[in-house]
């Protein structure tokens, strides 16, 4: 199979590209910076923002499926306008589209999100995925819309990174006791992510773990599976501290009956952590 993966050298895109090629898919992926170093990908520079430059992209590269994993945090012209130029151009290559969205879209205000929640924003960010979502499934509604929570899991992800230079005094800081998410490993996302494609699966997907973490609990479980100490971990909350949702987790419930990936829990993709002091983030996914 033809894949595209636009946003193949960020950490999602990495690993679709990866166990792309290990399924024997024949891979092209988009990069804005630099390409990646997976072996076997042809790598095509390409900027979201220019809409001829993508529907060539795409045109030429004739694939069955495009996942599109680009974003850029505070560039709507990417993540939303971006967006929509992908979807254009994969309705008239007639591949199906696989569009990553976020639990961004969501302000927390009903905790628990299954695929029929509307999208409610209180961020910048938030906006411009929600924004995205509307584009592509006005375009393309056969296309698949995964949102998704916090990516980590194999050591690499930037959150996991943080970890570790709090809890080796490298890095100030705090981690947050009522900043709640479903986080998901990569690996299991990825895949996920490829069954949806290969189902062509129309319609909004929800692909989480099962856990409802806080982001100090999950640095527990993240230090306790270096070796680092937990206890170095400091703690605060982001409530008056830092705008936007707090609690937001993904119900993923009725897309897991779809696929054979299981998307495991944080709990377990990292071992067993500390308990954290804030009631709130102990909650265990439903």
């Amino acid at each position: 199979m033809q894949i595209l993966i636009t946003g193949g050298s960020g950490y999602l895109g990495a690993e679709l590209a990866r166990q792309s090629v290990r399924r024997g898919s024949q891979v092209i992926a988009t990069f804005l910076r630099r390409p990646g170093n997976c072996p076997g990908v042809q790598w095509e520079l390409l900027d979201l923002r220019r809409r001829d430059d993508v529907s060539a992209v795409i045109a030429g590269a004739a694939p069955a499926v495009v996942i599109n994993a680009a974003y850029r945090y505070n560039d709507w012209a990417t993540s939303a306008d971006g967006a929509g130029n992908v979807a254009a151009a994969a309705a008239r290559a007639g591949a199906h589209l696989v569009h990553v969205s976020s639990d961004a879209v969501f302000s927390g205000a009903a905790r628990w999100y299954d695929e029929s929640a509307e999208p409610d924003p209180v961020l910048p960010y938030g906006a411009a995925k929600a924004a995205a979502e509307t584009a592509v499934r006005a375009v393309l509604p056969a296309a698949t819309v995964a949102r998704t929570s916090l990516i980590l899991g194999d050591g690499r992800s930037p959150h996991e990174a943080l970890v570790r230079g709090l809890a080796t005094g490298r890095r100030p800081g705090v981690l947050f006791t009522d900043d709640i998410r479903c986080p998901v490993h990569v690996e299991d996302l990825a895949s996920a992510l490829l069954e949806l494609g290969a189902l062509a699966r129309p319609g909004v997907h929800h692909l989480a773990g099962r856990d409802a973490l806080s982001r100090h609990e999950l640095g527990c479980l993240i230090a306790r599976r270096d070796g680092l100490g937990a206890s170095a971990l400091r703690t605060g909350t982001r409530a008056g501290r830092k705008p936007g949702p707090l609690d937001v987790r993904l119900d993923s419930r009725m897309t897991q009956t779809l696929l054979r990936t299981r998307l495991r829990g944080a709990r377990e993709f990292l071992g067993p952590g500390c308990a954290d002091s804030s009631n709130a983030s102990v909650t265990a996914a439903r």
